[in-house]
């Protein structure tokens, strides 16, 4: 993250000096997401520093959660952006424009371009890996930078081979719909990590394991909750032992149990098992409301 916030400012700078040179309204909305992009990384990073915060007193599940937050932030300023490029696009449509140092302006871009999507793809395999929101998001990001460089590429190059400067204002507006897309599905998938959304995947692999595991030892679970904060899998679950077996019997059961989980779930995984006699039956407890 600290190397994006880096390249975010080298960019911006390339990009800001392109459109000056060539007056391209393109260009200068490339430029105008890459500032959106800058405050966004810059968030980001002291999110990703306050997410690693061990728990403390006031928040006993630790920070991670603000990884979230900070990838719908960052949603918001790629959303931001969008309407920025389109508002700029309409703007050169109504009141004309002029572009010159094309060449110099398409060299600038495509140096820019390169880097983005050498740094994008970085970010997103390593954010999948780690299981990190934030620096998905911020990967994701960079890659929409790359596509509204793209954009900005293939509009001066058709203007150099049709002369016809309206395929700035096209080329702009197009990189703006699809870049405001991508804010909507970050935002979307931020609100799901705020509100505990489940992950389909995630559950039948964690169900299957349970059912290996406590087939293996004579017993079967029930209530399996599970919630992704960002960072960490908690995961917490019923287990029925039979009426006969000794606390600490039991107690030594779910324990492997729990170490099997948090092992599909390493390095981050944190897993909490409730024990119940088999009589009690399968039910819900009246204080859980589910």
């Amino acid at each position: 993250m600290n190397l994006s916030l880096r390249v975010a400012v080298l960019l911006l700078g390339t990009k800001v000096t392109a459109a000056a040179l060539t007056g391209s309204s393109a260009i200068y909305s490339d430029a105008a997401e890459s500032v959106v992009h800058l405050l966004a990384v810059g968030f980001a990073v002291w999110a990703l520093r306050l997410s690693h915060k061990p728990a403390d007193e006031t928040h006993h599940f630790g920070h991670d959660k603000v990884s979230f937050l900070s990838a719908g932030f960052e949603g918001a300023m790629i959303s931001a952006a969008a309407l920025l490029i389109l508002y700029e696009a309409v703007r050169q449509v109504v009141f004309g424009f002029e572009i010159s140092n094309i060449a110099v302006g398409a060299s600038l871009t495509g140096v820019a371009a390169a880097i983005n999507l050498a740094l994008g793809l970085m970010l997103v395999r390593v954010g999948k890996k780690r299981g990190s929101p934030l620096i998905r998001a911020n990967g994701i990001h960079v890659l929409t930078d790359v596509w509204s460089s793209v954009a900005v590429l293939v509009a001066l190059l058709l203007i150099v081979l049709t002369k016809w400067k309206w395929w700035d204002p096209i080329a702009a507006s197009l990189a703006a719909f699809n870049i405001l897309w991508t804010g909507f599905k970050l935002i979307r998938e931020s609100l799901g990590g705020l509100l505990d959304e489940a992950d389909p995947k995630v559950e039948k692999e964690i169900r299957d394991l349970l059912t290996r595991e406590t087939v293996a030892r004579g017993m079967t679970f029930h209530n399996l909750r599970h919630r992704h904060s960002g960072r960490t899998h908690w995961v917490e679950f019923h287990l029925l032992t039979d009426d006969d077996l000794t606390v600490g019997k039991a107690h030594d059961l779910a324990t492997e149990i729990e170490a099997a989980v948090a092992a599909m779930l390493h390095p981050d995984g944190r897993v909490i098992s409730h024990l119940e006699p088999r009589s009690v039956g399968h039910h819900d407890e009246a204080w859980e409301g589910r």
